[in-house]
């Protein structure tokens, strides 16, 4: 009996829960509220850290009255709602939205700045934010998402109120590449493999001028020279890293 019974129960609950999910539908929810409503309520409850209800009233003016003033910026503090939840992916694509729906407002620029911010912070699960992690040894993909993110900030928005932050993001984001790169660099030297080894590392070395990791990328050069039996090159990047940077020894 208890074969059949469980699945019923089952199919039960789930057709419920998918009834109930229909009704409060954006395109549903707060019918009997005018936009001014929606939106003054939406307001009021990002204002008290509501952002799950907040979310649910500024998509549903989006969705029931999608040409209002009030619209416009309620799709802005979408963008902002997201991200305090904590949904990042979400909160792209409402800046991204945003951006494509206007993109001459005065605030487009903050847009472009949380989409910057939440692709960095896609890249980090909940242990990295509890606890002092070596990032650059993770998957960068997004903090290379989150870097072009505020290069095109910058870019278009020169004189922007987010520009010098986004500028310190660059600069953050950049030496973070560059240790990714030179951890890989390490990776093959360590295992002998030291063609891969010298072709990180001087990669490190052209793209990533003035990076801290630049003066161990060239010593894994050198290095990497020496095993390799280049005595040349060796002898030429051995001078330009006691040039540079006479108290580091190989």
């Amino acid at each position: 009996m208890k074969f059949f019974f469980i699945p019923v129960i089952i199919a039960v609950v789930f057709a419920n829960l998918v009834g109930c999910s229909a009704k409060t539908g954006p395109a549903d929810a707060y019918k009997n509220e005018t936009p001014q409503q929606i939106y003054r309520e939406g307001k009021e409850e990002l204002k008290d850290k509501n952002f799950g209800e907040s979310i649910k009233r500024f998509e549903a003016l989006d969705v029931q009255y999608p040409f209002g003033e009030e619209t416009e910026w309620a799709q802005l503090y979408l963008i902002y709602a997201y991200y305090m939840k904590e949904e990042y992916t979400m909160c792209v694509s409402a800046a991204d939205r945003y951006i494509r729906l206007h993109p001459i407002s005065p605030y487009v620029d903050y847009a472009y700045y949380m989409k910057g911010v939440a692709d960095y912070y896609q890249n980090l699960g909940v242990l990295e934010r509890m606890f002092t992690i070596d990032l650059a040894t993770r998957d960068l993909t997004q903090m290379q998402k989150s870097y072009r993110d505020f290069k095109e900030l910058v870019i278009l928005f020169p004189n922007s109120k987010y520009a010098p932050s986004a500028q310190q993001q660059l600069i953050y984001l950049r030496n973070m590449m560059a240790t990714h790169e030179l951890h890989v660099a390490q990776y093959y030297y360590d295992r002998k493999a030291y063609v891969a080894a010298a072709n990180r590392a001087s990669d490190v070395i052209a793209h990533y001028q003035g990076a801290p990791a630049v003066v161990d990328a060239l010593v894994v050069l050198v290095k990497s020279y020496r095993q390799l039996g280049l005595t040349k090159e060796e002898q030429e990047t051995l001078k330009v890293l006691q040039y540079n940077y006479p108290d580091k020894r190989v």
